[in-house]
């Protein structure tokens, strides 16, 4: 039986990335779809609290499991000495997922969405001529004048979050 498909949302700080992940986990799960996602954290996590991204990504978006993976512990499991990857911690405790929703990791392999907002950041992390610009899938943005050589889907038009389901259920893997 193959392992759940992978998506990362990534972008810079305060770009709106947990709330992308709401929304795209409440609709794959709208859709009949068993999504858990993986947070990567750069701090050291301590007890979830209401509000919190990864409290968000279960009680929000309805993910039935959220595995936290920050330098020295992991929720869900006992401290480590070690971070792992999206794709080892999917296949080792969410592989009965349909999806894996990851936040983060953005130097992984996994397909990427970014979140760009250039209310917050003067340019995106996504380049065109950078290694590792084929595993972007799509960019959602508030830059109306943006153009990217991947599908571009803009905050202001309606139908931006079914149309980045849809190259999710395409491009995961």
């Amino acid at each position: 039986m193959p392992g759940p498909r992978l998506v990362a949302v990534v972008g810079k700080k305060n770009a709106g990335k947990t709330t992308l992940v709401v929304a795209l986990v409440r609709e794959l799960v709208r859709r009949g779809h068993r999504v858990m996602t993986i947070k990567h954290g750069m701090h050291p996590f301590s007890m979830d609290q209401p509000g919190r991204d990864t409290w968000r990504h279960m009680h929000e978006g309805g993910a039935e499991r959220v595995v936290m993976e920050t330098p020295g512990s992991r929720i869900l499991i006992a401290n480590t000495g070690a971070e792992e990857g999206p794709r080892e911690l999917a296949t080792r405790y969410l592989a009965d997922a349909h999806f894996v929703v990851v936040e983060g990791f953005k130097q992984s392999d996994v397909p990427k969405i970014e979140v760009y907002r250039r209310a917050v950041h003067a340019e995106p992390l996504y380049a065109p001529d950078a290694p590792g610009a084929d595993q972007f899938l799509a960019i959602v943005t508030d830059a109306a004048d943006f153009r990217a050589k991947v599908p571009v889907l803009r905050f202001n038009d309606t139908n931006w979050l079914y149309r980045l389901v849809d190259l999710v259920l395409q491009g995961a893997r």
